[in-house]
């Protein structure tokens, strides 16, 4: 029976050649024996029978049977080689031996072929090594090419905030793990290619060649499939990240007023950059919280918020860690990138977006231009806030506006501190919620001290518990407070820039809590106890004194005291003063040894061993009637015995006291005489007696030859200051005497007789003499007085009293003074008018008129009984406070004639009245009817207070003065109920100011 086969589209028919039975079985033996020795079976075919060979037609009968995905590996592997030749030949006298032999049996026939096609296609991963070893470099190329495409259109879709597939991901990993294989595979291809020989169809170790040509086959097929999986329409979907993530608020605070300020401030395109300073535990991380998640519950433009705590070790390279983790950049290896190259990332994208960046817990300047941040502006529409412990950063970082944090009102601190001790422990008792008021009223208003204190006491059940807790408070801080309190605030401490600003900052808690400092005493102080030592002079070192002051002021360690008597002030909120105590007690004691009993209600002086080896102490503010000790103190530099009840000072009491370099006993009204030792402090450089009742200066006193600084002020009893004494303080820098109204006795020892003309030629020999306040009783003293140039740089202040020889006063004879902040008028009572007269002559000299008395920042006039104006006060365009006191004649501050009469003597108008003015105080002026014709804008007016003042019904406001200014008005209830006002709507705007003076 003849039967045809098919391969490829063509038919043959088999020749009718035989072949012997046995001849066959040993072919087909030999198939069998291995795949890795067909070249043995190719030589006994060729012996037994070439002559059935017919190489003309061998490669087309060897692909017409294969199978399709076969015939394509067959024509990689086959084309041109030898041994292929032979392979295809017998594989073409098979097919025909087996047409014409064995035509019934198709079955073993398909067996052979196919078993002979498996045989070839293995032999291939050996035979065609090299070639293969080519195209998968060629395929490894093309996949890492379209992995890099892909990886590239990830990376700007994650640029624009969206978000990649997760099977684009998937492939992208996929991508990775077969390049690293595939290279691993063409590195070794070299080695494996040695081993062939024979025109590459023979290994030498066949089994590894084999493998490898299989794994090497596998691979092509793997990249060829994984490519074909990469074919991506979109790699991200518009899938943005949320623009807010919330942050948990810990504990409540009443910041409501706060937020809706800040919000505001977000809300107005004109700002970008907003700074939140305040005492550290303030709140301020309270409050940027709130904005954040304010953020997410109010509708806005903007697309994406950022929030990254900075703290006081962070560089630019975390600030932009954590800004990259919120805008996509989160993996390894872009944190290893340069600070360079991430802020090339984070400007492209924020450039393009309308952002908020929260920066919390702010030291230093941070250059946003460094980090990659556009900077906020109206243009872009972003907005920058931050918190800090530092009114400096906000300036430096640019801050548009500033929102100063401050401590809790008494109701809000103790509804904050009720939450945390809670209501079982406070209702334990009938007497504790009044204890712990007191216990609250200690933190100071103070977040966190609330906080913890509240917590630390919210299991003390018991009475004893809690008055054991304020007495302790009294003497120093709670556990509580020492372990998590202090140390959060000894970040502001240590981050201060030298070590002088920390002492000056320790010296600060030598006086009580809440106590209004003076700032000239303070740098006073300073300048004596060696602390500004970058001068030697006190005229130069205040400045370096208002510096620091400044510095503490911004680092939110000092606060602002407001002005008391004329002085600017600052204070110390009571919570850091415990902590600058707690650092002496615990970091500084060999050095700053300090013992401080201030405001203790002290009736007797502490127990002289509990402050012997101290280096400065303090018990100002006690009631403190006797010294009588002998304390032995070698190393004591600072003793503060101000503001006591003393009445005597044992004379053996400053014996042993060698180094005593700064002593107040200010304040001692009851203190008439000083002891004879206090000759032996010859140390002494600072001396302040002001408001003591002294009666007279020992001449004893010439042995404190280091004196630098003497303050007499408000020595209303001092009768005698012997002459020579004060010449001969030839180191004194400072001197103050100022109010003292002393009574002539008559005695030619006295520098005090007469209008102290002998106390001015005194003052003339001190060639170090730099600050003095001073006061004059007559015109002679007067012209003594303003003949000496040097007086004219050295005085602050200046007191002309009596004068009741002058009906007129031509101010402008003191046009030369020119450092003068002060100047008071007291019982002028002859005096009439204050004239300009020679102002047409003065102004010749000088383009401004005002340049002489720019310094003049405080004006009193007291117990003046004929004058009728003030009018000469606009020659002091930076006036602060201007005080009006029992003048009976007085009927305008500003007169209408006069000032008219001033422009036309000057050929320009006068300038714009009272800019600067803070404090308006006008006592006992019956016949007062006005303050100026017109309405003044008062920029910086914060006080106002009237009294006396019946005939007075208009204060010259409109709404548009003192505006955004905190302004207190006070007056009687019954003189307010009849000012007139510009308008209803003035009227309204100042209503909530006033406060009635006297309260019935």
């Amino acid at each position: 029976m003849e039967r045809k086969h098919s391969s490829g589209g063509r038919s043959k028919a088999r020749d009718n050649h035989s072949i012997p039975k046995l001849e066959l079985k040993q072919i087909t033996k030999n198939f069998l024996i291995s795949k890795h020795k067909t070249q043995i079976i190719t030589a006994s075919l060729i012996d037994s029978n070439s002559n059935h060979l017919s190489p003309g037609n061998y490669q087309n009968s060897a692909t017409a049977s294969a199978p399709t995905k076969q015939k394509s590996r067959d024509r990689c592997l086959f084309g041109g080689s030898s041994s292929a030749h032979y392979l295809s030949s017998l594989h073409l006298w098979l097919k025909k031996i087996m047409g014409n032999c064995f035509s019934v049996q198709c079955s073993f026939e398909n067996f052979l072929l196919r078993g002979w096609d498996f045989i070839v296609g293995h032999a291939n991963y050996v035979c065609k090594l090299k070639q293969t070893l080519s195209t998968l470099s060629d395929a490894l190329q093309e996949l890492r090419a379209q992995r890099n495409d892909v990886q590239r259109e990830v990376d700007v879709a994650e640029q624009r905030l969206l978000k990649s597939f997760e099977r684009v991901q998937v492939w992208l990993s996929t991508a990775e793990t077969i390049i690293t294989e595939a290279e691993k595979l063409v590195s070794n291809g070299p080695q494996q290619i040695n081993n062939l020989c024979l025109g590459g169809c023979v290994s030498k170790n066949c089994l590894s060649s084999y493998k490898f040509g299989k794994q090497v086959a596998e691979m092509l097929q793997k990249i060829s499939d994984h490519k074909s999986k990469g074919a991506f329409e979109k790699v991200a979907g518009n899938q943005p990240a949320p623009s807010v993530v919330i942050r948990p608020v810990e504990q409540p605070v009443a910041l409501e007023s706060t937020i809706q300020k800040a919000w505001s401030w977000i809300e107005d395109e004109d700002v970008g950059i907003i700074g939140l300073d305040g005492l550290g535990g303030v709140g301020k991380t309270t409050l940027l919280t709130k904005l954040n998640n304010k953020f997410s519950t109010t509708p806005n433009d903007f697309e994406v918020v950022i929030w990254a705590l900075v703290s006081k070790d962070s560089s630019v390279g975390k600030i932009q860690d954590r800004i990259g983790e919120t805008i996509g950049f989160s993996d390894g290896s872009w944190k290893k990138k340069s600070v360079d190259q991430k802020a090339v990332d984070i400007y492209r994208i924020l450039n393009n977006k309308r952002f908020v960046v929260l920066l919390d817990d702010l030291w230093e300047w941070v250059d946003l231009k460094q980090v990659g941040m556009p900077k906020p502006n109206q243009e872009n529409g972003s907005k920058l806030i931050f918190t800090t412990r530092s009114l400096e950063v906000c300036g430096e970082t640019g801050a548009r506006k500033k929102i100063k944090v401050e401590c809790l009102e008494p109701e809000k601190a103790w509804e904050l501190f009720q939450d945390n001790v809670g209501d079982e422990t406070l209702n334990s008792h009938p007497d504790i919620p009044n204890l712990a008021k007191q216990v609250a009223q200690r933190c100071g208003g103070l977040p966190l001290a609330l906080i913890t204190t509240g917590r630390a006491m919210a299991c003390k059940t018991t009475l004893a518990e809690w008055q054991y807790a304020i007495e302790m408070l009294k003497r120093c801080a709670l556990p509580k407070m020492e372990n998590e309190v202090f140390p959060l605030l000894t970040f502001s401490y240590d981050n201060l820039a030298n070590a002088t600003m920390k002492c000056c900052l320790l010296y600060c808690c030598l006086y009580p809590e809440d106590y209004c400092i003076p700032r000239k005493q303070l740098v006073d102080y300073w300048f004596c106890e060696g602390l500004l030592n970058e001068f030697d002079r006190i005229s130069e070192a205040e400045m370096q004194g208002n510096n620091i002051i400044s510095s503490l002021l911004n680092a939110c360690l000092l606060e602002n005291g407001g002005v008391i008597y004329g002085e600017d002030c600052v204070k110390m909120h009571d919570v850091i003063r415990d902590m600058a105590l707690w650092i002496t007690r615990e970091f500084e004691a060999t050095e700053n040894n300090f013992f401080v009993k201030a405001g203790a209600q002290l009736f007797e002086e502490p127990d002289v061993k509990a402050w012997e080896s101290g280096k400065r102490m303090s018990v100002m503010k006690n009631k403190i009637a006797v010294l009588k000790e002998t304390p032995k103190c070698p190393n004591l530099r600072t003793m503060f015995l101000s503001q006591n009840k003393l009445q005597m000072i044992s004379n053996g009491f400053f014996q042993f006291i060698p180094h005593l370099t700064v002593l107040d006993l200010s304040g001692n009204f009851g203190l008439r005489a000083l002891p004879e030792g206090i000759s032996q402090l010859v140390s002494l450089e600072c001396f302040d007696l002001s408001y003591t009742g002294i009666e007279e200066l020992p001449i004893e006193l010439k042995a404190l030859t280091k004196l630098k600084m003497l303050g007499l002020s408000y020595m209303r009893s001092l009768r005698k200051i012997p002459q020579h004494l004060i010449s001969s303080f030839s180191k004194l820098q400072i001197f103050r005497m100022w109010s003292v109204r002393a009574i002539d006795n008559h005695d030619e020892d006295n520098v005090l007789k007469g209008g102290h003309e002998k106390l001015i030629e005194e003052l003339k020999g001190l060639q170090r003499l730099n600050i003095l306040s001073i006061e004059i009783k007559s015109v002679l003293c007067l012209e003594r007085f303003l003949s000496f140039n040097l007086f004219r740089c050295w005085t602050r202040a200046l007191q002309l009293e009596g004068f009741r020889e002058s009906e007129v006063f031509n101010v402008l004879c003191l046009e030369n003074l020119e450092r003068i902040e002060t100047l008071e008028f007291l019982d002028c009572f002859s005096m009439e008018e204050i004239k300009m007269e020679k102002l047409h002559t003065w102004v010749s000299s000088s383009t401004n008129y005002t340049s002489r008395f720019h310094t003049l920042s405080k004006v009193e006039i007291t117990g003046c009984s004929k004058l009728k104006d003030e009018t000469w006060v606009i020659l002091a365009p930076n006036l602060r406070s201007l005080l009006v006191w029992h003048c009976i004649e007085m009927e305008e501050i500003l007169s209408e004639e006069k000032l008219d009469e001033v422009a036309g003597v000057i050929g320009i108008p006068y300038p714009k009245l009272f800019l600067k003015l803070e404090s308006l105080f006008l006592f006992g002026l019956p016949k007062l009817k006005s303050i100026y014709r017109d309405a003044l804008p008062f920029l910086c007016l914060t006080r106002i207070l009237i009294n006396g003042c019946i005939e007075l019904k208009k204060l010259h406001l409109n709404s548009d003065s003192a505006k955004g200014n905190l302004l207190s008005i006070k007056g009687d209830k019954f003189w307010w109920e009849e000012v007139e006002w510009e308008d209803e709507a003035t009227r309204h705007a100042f209503l909530p100011s006033f406060e009635p003076l006297f309260v019935v």
